[in-house]
């Protein structure tokens, strides 16, 4: 059975009409939920107004609410109205992770005169504002009740340089990604999360290795998104269950071997959450930076998680270049679109220290392909 709100109040007092007596005041108390270090707090909310003298004394002499208290009503409920609910998000203040959120407000008008009418007639200088409470989709008490408390891990990379569809794909992803849970013992499946990659869901096409060299396709860039989400889980200490490197080493995913390569169906990143309690997610990017990166939330399970520098060995010359179409490029000039790089073998070590001092060891290898410098040429051009 869905458990019904209760009305809350807030506390109206107004002006007295009598010279020195104890202004009339409209007082607003509330409070709201927040998670700080581990622990959820309670921060008290208090606003206050003013009722004209002469509004007040009006009503009391006609024993109804004065028109002339309309205006500072009306005030006073648009702005408890436009009070919204807004999810609980946590951001970092001075250091250190806080967990707010918003319950929004809905103003019952009747009941605040009925309350403002009772007190004024019987002298007093405060009433009662009736109000309903609109709680957010995600509230503070929800991310408690899953043992979201603490601050686990972070993931970053750089995607400067970036053209604009590469950029447009890399948020349109990460914002796919932003404010989810991943539950105890779940796998996290970054296809299934990202979900359909077209014009529809608001991607645009770009390069993607394809075929030994680039190719236009919508989502082209994704791969940012899932490395920098696979950073962040595998600092959190997740287990991997299915990891893939690109073809070729890609600048935009070093350090070289710290990547996660996505191409549905055939290539996935997924992760299992192991830490015996949800884990809650967040995005965050710099435009001007051109940088990305996710967070992670959850409990604080006392494991610590190292991940160690690349070790890369195992060089190879780079590739003969290869081409593609390229429309904006007149016929017989070339247009440069990725660089060469040679062939490589990366290895990164990590290790994951849980309570009590048992500890488990993994790597992780990327084997690259020697890459060729791709071109773009006018789509007649022979050498494609």
């Amino acid at each position: 059975m869905k458990r019904l709100l209760p009305l809350l109040t807030l506390t109206l007092v107004a002006s007295a009409g009598a010279r020195g007596a104890e202004p009339f005041k409209l007082i607003l108390r509330a409070s709201e939920q927040r998670i700080q270090k581990g622990q959820v707090g309670t921060q008290s909310i208090v606003k206050s107004w003013a009722l004209p003298a002469d509004a007040v004394a009006a009503s009391r002499k006609h024993r109804k609410v004065s028109t002339r208290l309309s205006p500072a009503l009306g005030r006073m409920f648009d702005e408890i109205d436009a009070r919204k609910p807004l999810p609980a998000v946590f951001r970092n203040v001075g250091g250190s992770w806080v967990a707010r959120g918003q319950t929004g407000w809905l103003a019952d008008r009747d009941a605040t005169k009925r309350n403002l009418l009772r007190a004024v007639l019987a002298g007093k200088n405060s009433a009662e504002v009736v109000y309903k409470p609109i709680r957010p989709a995600r509230s503070v008490a929800e991310l408690a009740r899953r043992g979201v408390l603490w601050h686990v891990s972070t993931g970053t990379s750089s995607y400067a340089g970036s053209p604009a569809f590469r950029e447009r794909n890399i948020l349109v992803g990460a914002s796919k990604l932003d404010n989810f849970f991943i539950a105890p013992g779940h796998e996290f499946n970054f296809n299934e999360e990202i979900g359909q990659i077209d014009a529809s869901t608001g991607f645009v096409k770009g390069f993607v290795i394809s075929g030994g060299t680039l190719t236009k396709e919508d989502g082209g860039g994704i791969c940012q998104v899932s490395t920098t989400v696979f950073r962040a889980l595998y600092r959190a200490g997740l287990p991997v269950t299915e990891r893939h490197e690109h073809s070729h080493r890609v600048r935009y995913y070093d350090p070289v071997g710290f990547e996660a390569t996505v191409y549905a169906p055939s290539k996935n990143l997924r992760m299992r959450n192991d830490t015996g309690k949800y884990l809650f997610i967040q995005a965050a990017w710099d435009r001007r930076a051109q940088t990305l990166r996710f967070d992670v939330f959850g409990a604080n399970t006392g494991r610590r998680v190292k991940v160690g520098q690349p070790v890369v060995m195992g060089f190879q010359a780079p590739a003969t270049p290869s081409y593609t179409a390229d429309p904006r490029v007149a016929p017989g000039r070339r247009r440069l679109l990725d660089q060469p790089m040679q062939g490589m073998t990366s290895v990164i070590g990590r290790v994951i220290v849980y309570p009590g001092g048992k500890t488990s060891r993994d790597t992780l290898k990327s084997v690259y392909e020697p890459w060729g410098a791709v071109y773009g040429v006018h789509p007649g051009d022979e050498r494609l």
